[in-house]
């Protein structure tokens, strides 16, 4: 099983960043609003930015590295990211 670590960005131009083993369903659901309460609130997001990470483990704690990093940092993983756009 694989497991990835993703970042959307929400309409008000915040990231969420978050780990699952399916990045495009987790992403509907937040659209949905079965999502995080922060994406409940910050609806509609897109995906930007997808990492495959070896573990469970492993995409836990890249998730706590993205989350540390500035907005600045987020916004320029998610622009050089091809991996959210290979992936819809």
């Amino acid at each position: 099983m694989a497991f990835y670590c993703y970042m959307v960005e929400c309409q008000d131009g915040s990231f969420y960043t978050g780990w699952t083993t399916d990045p495009v369903r987790r992403a509907k659901q937040h659209n949905a609003g079965r999502g995080a309460k922060y994406t409940r609130l910050h609806r509609p997001v897109k995906l930007v930015y997808i990492e495959e990470q070896a573990d469970r483990s492993t995409a836990m704690k890249r998730e706590l590295a993205i989350k540390k990093m500035s907005h600045d940092q987020k916004r320029k993983m998610a622009a050089n990211s091809s991996a959210a756009e290979a992936v819809l």
